[in-house]
C-alpha cells in the first residue's frame, strides 16, 4: 500500500508530508483547493509525465519539484520481480519501496527506486504493478484497451493456461525459426551446388595432406642440392678409409701398442679398446655416409615429379585464397556441405515435423484458452452489469469482446484481442468503454469493474477521482457502498466531494488553498491536513449544506457516520 507521500515544490504546494493507512481514504475539499494537484504529484512519482510547469512558481523560479512515494508491500509482490529483472538492488524483507522523481524548471526530469537512479520507462514500469489511478481524464489501467485482456485473465484465474500458451507460443517460435533459417542455408548451398561439387572434386584430386608442403619443399632443396652433398660425402669417406685415413691411422697405432702394451704389463689395455671402439665406430659412419651416398642416387625426373606436385599444390592454394596446409580442411568443409546437400530432405522434413507439432500445440493451448476467456467474459460481463443499476447505470450494458486475432497478430498471450465495451443507451451501439462514456459515467463503470475485479487485484493502492461525480442520494450511497467494500482487500483512494462518500472513509484528509504572505507579496498554497472526529463532521456538513453550514446538515453529517460506522 501507499504508505506516505512526500512533496517538494509542485505547482501550489511548497512543502507537504502526508502519511496514509489502509482502507478507504478519503480526500474533500472545496472545487479548485488542489485535490488533482495530489494525484498530478501522485502520478509522476510512479512514472507519470513530466512537465515544467510542475515545478513550483515556473521555469524561472530555480526550485526543483520532488515528489517521493513511500510502499508497504508483501514478500511476493510483482514489484519485486520487476525490481530484480531491472537489476535494482532489493530492499530487506520488511523495508518499504521508495519511489522518488526530481523534476527541473526545463521539464527534465530524474527518477530513482530506493535511491538508485533509473529511468522513467523502468520507475512506471514499478510503479504500475504499486498503484492505479482511475478517473473521468486518466488514460492508463482500464481506459487503456491494452490492459483488458490481462485484467480479464485475472478475473478467470486463467494464469496457468496463460503459461502454458506462452511455453508453446516460445517452442513454436523457436521451431519455426530453425526450419527458416534450415531452408536459407539449405537454398544457399543448393545455389552453389555445381561450383562446391567442381571445387571439391579438383582439391579432391589433389588429395592434399596436411604438413605436406613443409615435406616436399624439404625433399626439394635435399634433390636440388644432392650434387654437393655428393662431393661433401665423397670427401668424407676419402678421410675416413683412404690411403691415410682415420681407419689406417688406427689400424697402425694399435699395433705398435699392441707390443707395448705386452711390455707394459697390460697397462695400455684401455687404450687400446677405446681405439677399437673408434675404429668401429668409424667404419659404421663410413657405412652411413654410403647410405646418404646411394640415397642420392635417384632418378633425375622425380625432381620435376616433386616440383610439379609442389607448385600445383601452391597455385591450387592461391586460387582459393588460402594456405597448402589449409586445403585439406577446406575439402572437409566443401564435403560438409555437400553432406549437407544430401541431407537436406531428411533435415527439413524434421524440421517441418517439429515446427507443425509445436504449431499445433500453441493453437491447442491457446483456443482452449481462448475458450476459457469467452466463459470468464460472460461471467465478468454478469458481475459488472449486475452493479450497474446501483451506480445509476441502469440503461448501461457493459460487454467483454474477445476476438480472434488475424495470424499475423498472435503472440505468446494467445490468439485473442480483449476489449471491454459499452453501450450507455439503449440503441445506441457499443463502443470501447473509453470512448463512449462521458465523464461520470466513465468514473462509475471504472468503480464497478473495480468491484468486480476485487479478488484479482495485481495493485496495492487504488485511487478514484471524483467517482461520485454528477450522483447524490441513494446513487452516491452506492457508489460509497462499492469503494468501502473494495477497500476491504486493497488500499482505497478517493477524491470525492460526496457527503455519503467521505462519511464512509476510515481516513479524511482534507485539501485547502489558501494565500500567505511573503517578502512583502502573496503566495498561494496547497495543504493537506488530517481531519479529527469534530472535524470530518463539520466538513460532511459543509458537503451537506453548501458555504453556511447549519445545525440540520450537522445532525445529518452524523446520521451519515454513524450509519456507516455501523
Amino acid at each position: 500500500m501507499l504508505a506516505s507521500l512526500s512533496i517538494r515544490n509542485f505547482v501550489l504546494i511548497d512543502r507537504l508530508d502526508i502519511d496514509f493507512s489502509r482502507g478507504l481514504c478519503v480526500l474533500t475539499g472545496e472545487t479548485g483547493a488542489g485535490k488533482s494537484i495530489l494525484l498530478d504529484a501522485l502520478g509522476l512519482a510512479i512514472g507519470g509525465r513530466a512537465e515544467s510547469s510542475f515545478v513550483r512558481g515556473g521555469s524561472d523560479s530555480g526550485l526543483k519539484a520532488m515528489i517521493t512515494a513511500t510502499f508497504d508491500i508483501p514478500g511476493d509482490h510483482e514489484a519485486l520481480a520487476r525490481l530484480a529483472n531491472n537489476d535494482i538492488e532489493m530492499p530487506d524483507p520488511g523495508e518499504p519501496v521508495i519511489l522518488r522523481r526530481i523534476l527541473t524548471g526545463d521539464g527534465r526530469s530524474r527518477a530513482f527506486v530506493n535511491d538508485q537512479a533509473i529511468s522513467a520507462g523502468t520507475l512506471r514500469n514499478i510503479g504500475e504493478t504499486l498503484i492505479e489511478i482511475e478517473g473521468q481524464f486518466a488514460s492508463h489501467g482500464l481506459l487503456d484497451p491494452s490492459n483488458h485482456r490481462t485484467a480479464l485473465d485475472s478475473f478467470g484465474r486463467l494464469e496457468k493456461m496463460v503459461a502454458a500458451t506462452r511455453e508453446t507460443w516460445n517452442t513454436m517460435t523457436v521451431a519455426e525459426k530453425a526450419l527458416e533459417t534450415a531452408r536459407d542455408e539449405i537454398e544457399r548451398i543448393a545455389s552453389e551446388g555445381d561450383y562446391l561439387r567442381h571445387v571439391y572434386a579438383e582439391i579432391d584430386e589433389f588429395d592434399p595432406q596436411e604438413g605436406e608442403e613443409k615435406e616436399l619443399s624439404e625433399a626439394r632443396s635435399l634433390m636440388m642440392n644432392s650434387e654437393k652433398i655428393a662431393e661433401s660425402i665423397n670427401q668424407s669417406l676419402d678421410t675416413l678409409a683412404g690411403h691415410k685415413g682415420l681407419q689406417t691411422a688406427l689400424s697402425k697405432a694399435a699395433r705398435s701398442l699392441e707390443r707395448a702394451n705386452e711390455q707394459a704389463a697390460g697397462t695400455l689395455k684401455a687404450v687400446l679398446e677405446s681405439m677399437e671402439r673408434t675404429g668401429n665406430e668409424a667404419a659404421t659412419t663410413v657405412d652411413l655416409l654410403g647410405d646418404a651416398l646411394r640415397s642420392l642416387d635417384q632418378d633425375p625426373a622425380q625432381l620435376e615429379r616433386l616440383d610439379e606436385r609442389l607448385f600445383g599444390l601452391r597455385a591450387l592454394a592461391r586460387k582459393h585464397n588460402t594456405s597448402v596446409d589449409s586445403l585439406a580442411e577446406l575439402r572437409a568443409e566443401f564435403a560438409r556441405k555437400l553432406e549437407r546437400l544430401d541431407d537436406a530432405d531428411r533435415d527439413l522434413t524434421r524440421l517441418q515435423t517439429e515446427a507443425r507439432e509445436a504449431r499445433a500445440a500453441y493453437l491447442d493451448t491457446s483456443r482452449r484458452l481462448h475458450d476459457a476467456r469467452a466463459k470468464s467474459a460472460g461471467a465478468l460481463d454478469k458481475a459488472i452489469n449486475k452493479e450497474l443499476p446501483h451506480l445509476r447505470l441502469e440503461k448501461a450494458k457493459f460487454a467483454t469482446q474477445v476476438t480472434e486475432l488475424a495470424e499475423t497478430a498472435w503472440s505468446s498471450h494467445g490468439i485473442d484481442n480483449v476489449t471491454f465495451d459499452v453501450t450507455t443507451n439503449p440503441g445506441q451501439p457499443a463502443g470501447p468503454i473509453n470512448k463512449v462514456a462521458s465523464g461520470g459515467e466513465l468514473a462509475r463503470l471504472l468503480l464497478a469493474l473495480k468491484v468486480a475485479l476485487s479478488t484479482s487485484n495485481k495493485v496495492t493502492t487504488l485511487v478514484f477521482d471524483e467517482v461520485d461525480a454528477g450522483v447524490g442520494g441513494a446513487t452516491a450511497a452506492s457508489v460509497a457502498e462499492r469503494l468501502s467494500r473494495l477497500s476491504n482487500g486493497v488500499q482505497v483512494l478517493v477524491v470525492t466531494h460526496s457527503p455519503q462518500v467521505a462519511a464512509r472513509g476510515a481516513r479524511h484528509l482534507h485539501v485547502m488553498k489558501s494565500i500567505e504572505t511573503v517578502d512583502g507579496g502573496d503566495n498561494t498554497v496547497t495543504a493537506v491536513t488530517e481531519l479529527s472526529t469534530g472535524e470530518r463532521r463539520e466538513e460532511i456538513a459543509r458537503m451537506l449544506a453548501g458555504a453556511k453550514v447549519t445545525e440540520e446538515a450537522r445532525a445529518a453529517a452524523d446520521r451519515l457516520i454513524e450509519e456507516f460506522a455501523k
